[in-house]
């Protein structure tokens, strides 16, 4: 074992004796026993940030899941089952970062916090806080917690945009629930995307372990400054097997600045579909480039369509900053707030062009199913037309256990397709269809991989 470490040390030594990087790490101190060789340490860094990462227990009650069959209201009354869903409670455990100490601002994963009841936020200490629930993202997978500011210790936020491959970094959590944990390695991969795990990716891949519980932790750079919120990991057993997955902090903090200020995240919207530039469509478009986003579709009276934005054109920049990909074009533009201008380089059969726009808020992007029918109480529905769905309709966001909505037979991932046979694609369309319609209701649903009908009201 102390063999296997000799190459690591040797790394670390000579990271810290190259004056050139300004992100060099600090100088190792002396050793205790008055050595004149220092021995490489990062006790003195995890010296300074360890307090400002906390535990996150949880708790709450979700629905115990039933065979799709006895969640049609028919078969629930045929077989005399009880309306009232049934439930569980559950326990659960992660981690957090203290962003701001003065204010109490803890930044964590949505799935952490997902379907909580209670909060409790765990310091290095040992005292336990309640936490409150400012906002949260599962989008991104984001959430801020609010705890008493009571002698609290925050860590200062860095670059992600200035990581390479290479760097050392310091994934620091509650693992499987044994406790704060710091494990070190090295930045494998920057702008990983693609990967299905969240609605906006631009993961920093690392080999340093992250396992369950390392949820909402903190990445850090040699140092002690925020980089990334360990969010992920690739593992066929569960456990860390060398590749992990952190959110950028540059994408974290815009985020929570925005749960913070608004206590939800206020997309905006640039009105394209889109898809990766590849040698073979550059080619085809007459553009000189490599990356870029391409677009395949500009929507009727958005922000892309007054700019002048047309299909087949090559998006490559975002306020003067490359892009590199689709995905990298829909994170940039999802993160940007409604109201703001930005500058756009594309390029159109060979020649580039500059456009400017402005960002707009997204048309009606959810409602309160009982605002439309009475039956649709307690469900929240959402407009699919701007999201870059192919499947077009009206998901069903949330259903309130026990609601009329509920016990009509609707869940929540559902996506109404046609009311009364009459397609619906968008929330507009259901409002206008549902105030002609009779009662009952005929909806066409998408659950999954199936269709079904539901008779409602």
């Amino acid at each position: 074992m102390r063999r296997s470490l000799v190459p690591l040390l040797v790394l670390l030594a000579l990271a810290q004796a190259r004056p050139v990087r300004a992100d060099a790490p600090p100088p190792a101190p002396a050793s205790p026993s008055g050595d004149a060789a220092p021995v490489p340490t990062l006790a003195p860094l995890l010296k300074r940030v360890l307090p400002a990462v906390v535990n996150i227990a949880v708790s709450g009650k979700v629905a115990v899941q039933q065979n799709p069959m006895l969640q049609d209201p028919f078969f629930r009354r045929f077989f005399g089952i009880p309306d009232q869903p049934l439930s569980r409670e559950f326990h659960a455990a992660g981690s957090g970062v203290i962003v701001d100490p003065a204010r109490g601002y803890v930044i964590t994963n949505s799935h952490v916090i997902q379907h909580a009841d209670q909060i409790t936020v765990q310091l290095r200490d040992g005292r336990r806080l309640d936490a409150k629930l400012v906002g949260s993202d599962p989008e991104v997978d984001v959430a801020v917690l609010r705890v008493k500011p009571d002698g609290l210790q925050g860590i200062d936020l860095g670059e992600s945009r200035q990581l390479q491959v290479g760097d050392y970094v310091v994934a620091i959590g509650n693992p499987f629930g044994l406790g704060q944990t710091a494990t070190l390695g090295i930045v494998s991969a920057v702008g990983r995307s693609g990967l299905g795990i969240e609605g906006y990716e631009d993961f920093i891949q690392t080999d340093a372990s992250i396992n369950p519980g390392n949820s909402g932790g903190a990445l850090v750079d040699l140092h002690g400054r925020l980089v990334g919120i360990n969010t992920a990991i690739v593992g066929p057993s569960g456990g860390s097997v060398g590749i992990g997955f952190a959110i950028p902090i540059d994408m974290a903090r815009e985020v929570m600045d925005q749960l913070i200020r608004y206590g939800e995240v206020r997309r905006g919207r640039l009105g394209v579909e889109v898809q990766e530039l590849t040698p073979e469509l550059a080619k085809g478009l007459g553009v000189a480039a490599d990356r870029g986003a391409v677009v395949t579709r500009v929507m009727k009276g958005s922000p892309a369509a007054e700019a002048g934005l047309r299909s087949g054109d090559v998006v490559t920049s975002v306020d003067g900053q490359p892009v590199r990909s689709a995905a990298d074009l829909r994170n940039r533009i999802g993160l940007r707030r409604a109201g703001e201008t930005v500058k756009l380089e594309v390029l159109r059969a060979g020649k580039t062009r500059e456009v400017e726009t402005r960002i707009t808020a997204p048309r009606l992007a959810r409602a309160k199913g009982g605002s439309l029918h009475a039956a649709l109480a307690g469900a929240t529905l959402g407009d699919q037309s701007d999201t870059g769905e192919r499947a077009k309709g009206v998901k069903v966001i949330d259903v309130a256990p026990g609601s009329p909505a509920w016990e009509e037979g609707l869940r929540a991932g559902d996506v109404i397709t046609s009311v009364d046979r009459e397609p619906v694609e968008s929330l507009s369309d259901l409002e206008r269809v549902v105030r002609k319609g009779g009662k009952p209701l005929l909806l066409e649903i998408v659950r999954g991989d199936e269709s079904l009908f539901l008779s409602i009201g």
